[in-house]
């Protein structure tokens, strides 16, 4: 069965009518979350009874389990500002510490240098980070994988250079999502216009 193989399956509408929440489906659903409705009609269609209307919005909810009552829970709301000082909280508790094996397998696979691009010795030197360098100020890019794909190194050693440029504030921190903005110019570490980086 899938609950013994550890299978769930969430159902959600936003049209709470007898329609679409049949009996076939309530039946084999028997848990139910409603938030804020219209009408007791539609409380009643799917929590079997009143109350769903009187709800206050954001994260407030009515929750029914088989064999129990129902019970008015809240939902919390965690901004994009929470999720970042979490991610720089788990940051800050150490150094990462890169396991080269896992990569090196896979390591250029994806990283085939686009033609006529000049190819860059594997590995974090000085040419190797001026390159990137460049690469980041003139494409406005800063991600790992962009600089795998351009210098044709692995993972490791372009994490290391987005590493480096972020020490020396030539590129910011990722946000929640992952995006970096690039401080420098396109003459790279001379320039002061700065970029965006709108996509990996």
């Amino acid at each position: 069965k899938a609950r013994a193989a550890g299978v769930h399956l969430i159902v959600a509408t936003q049209r709470p009518s007898v329609d679409v929440l049949t009996g076939v489906i309530k039946a084999n659903l028997p848990s139910r979350i409603s938030f804020r409705v219209s009408s007791k009609i539609d409380s009643r269609t799917i929590m079997g009874e009143p109350g769903a209307e009187q709800l206050l919005g954001q994260g407030d909810m009515l929750y029914l389990m088989p064999g129990d009552r129902i019970m008015r829970i809240h939902g919390p709301l965690v901004t994009d500002n929470e999720v970042e000082r979490v991610v720089a909280h788990l940051k800050s508790q150490g150094e990462p510490d890169y396991h080269d094996e896992v990569t090196a397998e896979n390591a250029g696979l994806d990283a085939a240098p686009e033609e006529g691009a000049p190819l860059a010795a594997e590995g974090t030197g000085d040419n190797v980070y001026e390159q990137a360098v460049q690469i980041v100020a003139r494409d406005g890019k800063a991600s790992t994988s962009y600089l795998q794909r351009k210098l044709s190194i692995g993972y490791n050693s372009a994490a290391k250079l987005i590493e480096r440029m972020e020490q020396e504030g030539l590129i910011t921190t990722a946000d929640h999502v992952g995006r970096r903005q690039v401080l420098m110019g396109r003459g790279g570490l001379d320039g002061t216009q700065p970029t965006r980086d709108d996509d990996d």
